[in-house]
């Protein structure tokens, strides 16, 4: 088989939880526990769940703007993990990130053609005042933009386009993987399809592999090759995205898919309806993360015995013990 351009096995993220008269170790949040994916050149994996199961968290440590608690993360048989300052650099050349809020994510203050061609300048891309002024006009060319936007400033622009402006950015290094944080869910429906068919297009023009991270699972259908899906810092399924959505496993999978709206009225979906809330990530249920809220779940093996991520056909697996 062909190496992976990513390949991630049991990441976790645990960060400390300070307490008490002293300020001391007082437990921790179990972010991620015990990941495992892979992402080939050229294709889109989807990471979906709900808000605060751990997929920022995830993406964010691939790219070591967090450090990992454990695990390894190879990105083109490297280990990220082991890199040192300069070389970690260079990675960031071959990896970037899309985050999430297009009005947090741009300095004010920097013009667009500061914010566009800094990671020229940092990587010494170009030598002269004039092949940096063409690099970044093509850059916003490429991504819907206009030359005479170059001095302006992020004030100036609506969200979409200021998300473009974060897409250039991140184009700007000619990336092989680029991490999307939440790209869209800040943006208004109509320019959210706009926005997505922009990368859809880029992905294509410059073979571009991402790791798209939502909770929209209406987003993550439209552009994702693959599909994994998260609960509670644990990834429960990985398929296809045609697959995932057609035959789902996991009873989480099952509750996340029956919330989505269908466009035609005359179609009914049956809703799945999880009892209780989502468990703190400071206190992870025992056993399987999902058992508090399953509709399935039986005991005291589902409570004692956490289920490993299996293979129930060619490229679907599921982490449960009864699918």
């Amino acid at each position: 088989m062909n190496q992976p351009l990513l390949g991630v096995r049991g990441l976790t993220k645990q960060f400390p939880l300070k307490g008490g008269l002293f300020s001391g170790h007082a437990g921790s949040i179990h972010a991620v526990s015990g990941v495992d994916f892979h992402i080939d050149r050229g294709e889109t994996l989807g990471l979906v769940g709900e808000s605060g199961c751990g997929k920022s968290t995830t993406g964010r440590c691939v790219l070591r703007l967090i450090e990992p608690t454990s695990g390894e993360i190879k990105f083109e048989g490297k280990d990220v993990r082991a890199l040192h300052a300069g070389e970690l650099r260079n990675l960031r050349r071959d990896i970037q990130i899309i985050f999430q809020d297009p009005y947090a994510s741009l300095n004010p203050r920097m013009s667009v053609a500061a914010i566009v061609g800094e990671a020229l300048i940092i990587h010494k891309l170009t030598t002269t005042r004039r092949q940096f002024e063409e690099r970044v006009v093509s850059l916003l060319e490429t991504v819907g933009l206009q030359a005479d936007h170059l001095s302006r400033h992020p004030h100036e622009f609506s969200g979409g386009q200021r998300q473009r402006i974060g897409i250039a950015r991140a184009l700007a290094v000619e990336p092989k993987l680029i991490i999307c944080d939440e790209p869209v869910s800040a943006l208004d429906v109509s320019i959210q399809a706009q926005v997505i068919n922009l990368l859809e297009d880029l992905q294509q023009k410059f073979g571009l592999a991402y790791l798209f991270i939502a909770h929209d699972l209406s987003v993550v259908e439209h552009i994702s090759r693959r599909v994994a899906v998260m609960y509670l810092g644990c990834i429960v399924e990985t398929a296809s995205a045609r697959e995932l959505y057609t035959s789902p496993l996991h009873p989480y999978t099952e509750a996340l898919l029956s919330a989505v709206p269908i466009p035609d009225p005359k179609v009914k979906r049956q809703r799945v309806r999880l009892r209780g809330e989502v468990p703190s990530p400071t206190h992870p249920p025992s056993g399987c993360h999902f058992h508090t809220r399953c509709p399935i779940a039986q005991f005291p093996l589902c409570k004692s015995e956490k289920p490993a991520l299996k293979q129930s056909s060619d490229g679907h697996w599921v982490a449960c013990h009864f699918r």
